[in-house]
């Protein structure tokens, strides 16, 4: 084959181009490193609830975009002391930490809920009309698309019009009886074990940890079949549960989240789905919606 000299002056002065190396790998927290502070947000303080222990304060950020009525419902258990003096007990292996009142199936004992609403309405899904939805690229067993939406890992069907909350590691949801509409938000729990993505669009789910899990994670396992203790003196105390904005600001946890629907997190989320580092020698390709990172840092002053 004879090249005519204008198409052989093309191909010359591509083939540096073409033989040039990809760029260099960057890590999760080298992305997260160099990121813009725009690509960060401080939680709303009265969307921020603060969880006390005697081992430390775990922080749970509301989601009132997908359940408003019981989100409410637990702003006002939280500023009229509800959760004060209760425990958490309930540790399932594997599943979920549960905390509130643990008499309150019994009328003689269960806490008054003052001033709290006693029906709320069953908000497992919510309408996906106009909501700012960040898809992810590969497939998911529990969901048409998965993606975050309002920075929480969630679920959405687009021909229904409907999205909802996944239950990941690390979400709150309102435990509730058969009914749908049974759960009122003053019985919580956090899943602590593997993601049970079959709960997904039955139960409410109301916010997520972003900080302290560890001191959720590390708790006694309760015995089998569902982690309930027995034995009272084995329940984790809970000093209070308190809404950020309620709180003097000095005393509050200066934390900012990166936005999911900002560059930064589409960059960590493609160097968690394809790791080249010198310990991966196969990418994955793939992400799961709960393993997708969500990263949480202190603010800088």
């Amino acid at each position: 084959m004879i090249l005519r000299p204008a198409l052989l002056a093309t191909l010359l002065a591509t083939a540096p181009a073409l033989a040039a190396d990809p760029p260099p790998y960057r890590s999760a927290q080298q992305i997260l490193d160099a990121s813009p502070v725009a690509d960060w947000r401080s939680p709303d303080p009265d969307s921020t609830l603060y969880l006390e222990l005697e081992g430390g304060r775990v922080v749970i950020e509301l989601a009132p975009g997908f359940a408003p009525a019981h989100v409410d419902n637990i702003r006002t258990l939280a500023r009229e002391g509800f959760w004060d003096g209760t425990s958490i007990y309930r540790v399932q292996d594997n599943f979920v930490v549960q905390f509130g009142d643990a008499d309150a199936d019994d009328a003689a004992k269960a806490r008054p809920l003052g001033a709290a609403r006693r029906k709320l309405p069953a908000e497992f899904e919510r309408d996906a009309k106009g909501l700012d939805f960040q898809v992810l690229p590969d497939v998911d067993g529990w969901a048409p698309q998965v993606g975050f939406a309002d920075g929480f890992a969630a679920g959405r069907d687009p021909q229904a019009g409907k999205a909802w909350m996944a239950h990941c590691y690390g979400v709150v949801g309102a435990g509730r009886n058969n009914e749908p509409d049974s759960s009122i938000g003053a019985e919580l729990y956090v899943v602590t074990g593997q993601s049970p993505r079959q709960r997904d669009r039955n139960i409410p789910q109301v916010g997520r940890v972003i900080q302290g899990m560890e001191l959720l994670a590390a708790l006694p396992r309760g015995p089998e079949p569902m982690g309930f203790y027995e034995d009272p003196a084995q329940r984790t105390a809970i000093r209070a549960v308190r809404l950020a904005s309620t709180v003097p600001e000095a005393e509050r946890s200066q934390l900012q989240l990166l936005r999911t629907d900002s560059a930064t997190f589409r960059e960590v989320v493609e160097a968690r789905r394809n790791r080249r580092d010198d310990f991966y020698k196969r990418p994955a390709g793939h992400i799961d919606l709960c393993n997708v990172p969500l990263p949480v840092r202190t603010a800088k002053r």
